[in-house]
């Protein structure tokens, strides 16, 4: 008996020790005296692009609040994280920070203070970033006007709230990264595949999250998932039935990205949010890297639905609200609409990837909530789609989607009221 109650301190120091090893792995000491530091313009003027790429104001500005001030709630399924004040204020943002604390923040998810950040800073993805990139960042933030805001305090569930809960997170899910040349691809994807993997953090949608947050793995996964507390499907960007480009022309790809628009489709919900404050953004070339990476992925069977047909019931019913709501734009067939100069109007319905995906989350969500493609350069006034949620009850909406899924040859099988109550949220989600 004396033996076990000394055993098992000795296995919960030794357990502590190779947390702690984990978590500091590959982490150099700051410099004693590291201090803050300005950049040259065109340091700054390449960090204000490449905060475009990581739509890095997106998180850290509250709305109605300053911009970079922080204090925008991030809703997690462990409670709720608030993003700092990324102002160079000396009290309350990075007025302190030197450029090697922003690279340790950056890097390996560490605060000024030595204090674990949560991974709702994707640094799993930014670890991946040149310390370059890193510092252009930071002179960027530095050259922002101070603002005077403290940093909100987290409201996460107890043990998630606690440093040590978050450590042991880390040891299991969190490895430092790096940049990474493939010398058997162009310079072309290792560009993009450098821009998806890292500052664009695509993963922390489109690679899913286990039961504990993490991405599978290592934030590599891009084969979609439920976007947490969001009510949205990020599809896989590894599936010719989600949102597989490997059979696109460049040229449709890249107008998807910059313009939210394509022959094939449009960004609606979060991606069109990334594609207005971020994607348009970018210079062509950059645009271009990335299509040439997501074009190259490897791309998955697709898969058959297990879903079992709708009833004729539900079928006719489903037809009567189509024709009611949807026919005079959508076409009697699902054909869609287009100008006389060839844009799209109405996307069309038969053949979409957005009707048949499984799960039928997002096809749900526009029913509701409307459907409506960023305003761009590109496609200066996009043309949007009505929200039905108010006006069709959740049956009405599941058998206007059980219509959809299995007309026009397509066979993706009913939707159930059930599945609309669930999926239907807020339009804030």
């Amino acid at each position: 008996m004396l033996r076990r109650w000394l055993l098992a301190p000795l296995l919960l120091a030794a357990l502590a020790a190779v947390v702690a090893w984990l978590n500091l792995r590959g982490e150099e000491a700051i410099a004693e005296g590291s201090a803050p530091s300005n950049g040259t313009p065109e340091q700054v003027a390449r960090g204000g692009y490449l905060v475009r790429i990581g739509n890095c104001i997106t998180c850290h500005s509250a709305r109605g609040g300053t911009p970079w001030a922080g204090g925008r709630g991030i809703a997690t399924p462990f409670g709720t994280v608030y993003a700092g004040n990324l102002t160079p204020d000396v009290d309350t943002g990075l007025g302190r920070w030197s450029a090697a604390h922003f690279w340790r923040a950056m890097h390996h998810g560490r605060s000024f203070d030595g204090r674990l950040l949560y991974p709702a800073f994707p640094y799993p993805d930014f670890s991946r970033i040149t310390r370059q990139d890193s510092d252009a960042i930071y002179f960027y933030l530095r050259s922002l006007t101070p603002v005077r805001q403290p940093n909100r305090p987290h409201a996460l569930d107890f043990p998630y709230d606690t440093q040590l809960a978050l450590a042991l997170w880390r040891a299991l899910f969190f490895r430092p990264g790096a940049p990474e040349q493939d010398a058997g691809r162009s310079a072309e994807w290792n560009r993009g595949a450098y821009l998806v993997r890292g500052l664009g953090h695509c993963a922390a949608c489109h690679g899913g999250r286990n039961l504990f947050g993490a991405t599978p793995e290592a934030g590599m996964s891009l084969d979609g998932g439920l976007i947490p507390m969001r009510n949205w499907y990020a599809p896989a960007l590894t599936a010719p039935d989600q949102a597989g480009v490997a059979d696109w022309p460049l040229d449709d790809i890249v107008a998807l990205l910059r313009d939210g628009t394509s022959p094939h489709g449009a960004a609606l919900g979060p991606m069109a949010d990334v594609v207005y404050r971020s994607l348009q953004h970018l210079r062509e070339d950059d645009l271009r890297a990335i299509a040439v990476f997501l074009k190259a992925l490897p791309q998955q069977a697709a898969t058959a639905s297990s879903r079992k047909p709708p009833d004729p019931a539900r079928q006719e019913a489903g037809a009567k609200l189509y024709d009611k709501h949807c026919s005079d734009c959508h076409g009697a067939n699902g054909e869609g609409a287009r100008s006389a100069g060839g844009s799209t109007i109405a996307p069309a319905l038969a053949g979409n990837r957005l009707v048949n995906m499984e799960p039928p989350v997002n096809l749900i969500r526009v029913i509701v909530h409307g459907g409506f493609a960023p305003a761009t350069r590109g496609n200066p006034r996009p043309f949007g789609m009505p929200p039905f949620g108010l006006a069709l009850s959740d049956e009405e909406i599941a058998a206007l989607a059980s219509h959809l899924r299995s007309s026009w040859g397509h066979a993706a099988g009913e939707v159930k009221a059930q599945e609309v109550a669930r999926w239907r949220g807020s339009p804030g989600d």
